[in-house]
């Protein structure tokens, strides 16, 4: 068998709380540098999540290694600057810079839907905004199901995003 990706085997993830040596790990997250405008330093997010009530620290793990990170929100106005009855807010997605190109991101989104489902079952969807100008986050949303609910969310610091969704729990009665 031989040690380069396969684009068609899934990347076993598993999501847990950001606590302890897994924040310590997330706190040396980051992007590179043309993502930066979109994503905030992972010291400034902890600060705001530890004094946000609904927010949600948790890390993405491939095996034992924090490759990545979420926040959710179980108040989506915080996200989208309006209400979502039954839905949770995804923020501050990012995969590490050093593990970027390896299909993560499509592997971690499902891998939240999963734990987000399980979870919190009185849930019904996923609510997310990403930056117009964010071309490659835009088409991984897409590709992981997410649908532009056709609204703009202008209250981000690197200008206009759109709003997508998805369902928390996966519609298989149209699956073949």
């Amino acid at each position: 068998m031989s040690g380069h990706y396969d684009a068609a085997m899934p990347i076993p993830l598993r999501i847990v709380p950001a606590i302890g040596s897994y924040r310590d790990a997330a706190l040396r997250l980051c992007v590179h540098s043309e993502q930066r405008a979109f994503v905030s330093a992972m010291p400034d997010t902890f600060a705001d999540i530890d004094v946000c009530p609904g927010s949600e620290a948790l890390a993405i793990l491939e095996g034992d290694t924090v490759v990545g990170f979420v926040r959710i929100e179980r108040n989506v106005s915080v996200v989208t600057g309006r209400p979502a009855p039954g839905s949770l807010g995804l923020r501050s997605f990012l995969i590490d810079a050093t593990q970027q190109g390896r299909g993560l991101g499509a592997g971690a989104l499902e891998a939240i839907r999963q734990d987000l489902s399980r979870r919190y079952p009185d849930r019904d969807r996923i609510v997310l905004t990403v930056n117009l100008r964010n071309a490659s986050a835009v088409r991984l949303y897409g590709r992981a199901g997410y649908v532009d609910d056709g609204q703009l969310y202008h209250g981000g610091d690197a200008g206009p995003q759109h709003v997508l969704w998805r369902p928390l729990i996966s519609d298989t009665s149209k699956e073949p």
